[in-house]
């Protein structure tokens, strides 16, 4: 049996996985630049927030198993990861 948080990060996985195949065709069909670039930009903002929402899954998940010195570790390098994303 799978677990269920596990199985919830792995759906979002896989819907973020059919967002890409569905902008790359989007992009196919458009046929021009503009619009692929569009398409693109939608991406890069559905990119993080599946990222934020299957970390955030995957903590509460193990939040019961770290330390609150692990978890303070954790919640840091996510950070890092979003102002290395965000960061202009």
């Amino acid at each position: 049996m799978l677990n269920k948080i596990v199985l919830t990060m792995a759906s979002l996985r896989l819907f973020s996985g059919t967002l890409e195949i569905a902008a790359a065709l989007l992009m196919l069909r458009f046929n021009q630049i503009e619009k692929a670039l569009l398409v693109n930009t939608g991406l890069a903002l559905a990119g993080p927030l599946i990222l934020l929402s299957t970390t955030t899954i995957g903590l509460v998940g193990i939040a019961e198993k770290l330390s609150f010195g692990k978890m303070l570790w954790v919640v840091a390098g996510v950070s890092c990861i979003f102002i290395g994303i965000l960061k202009k």
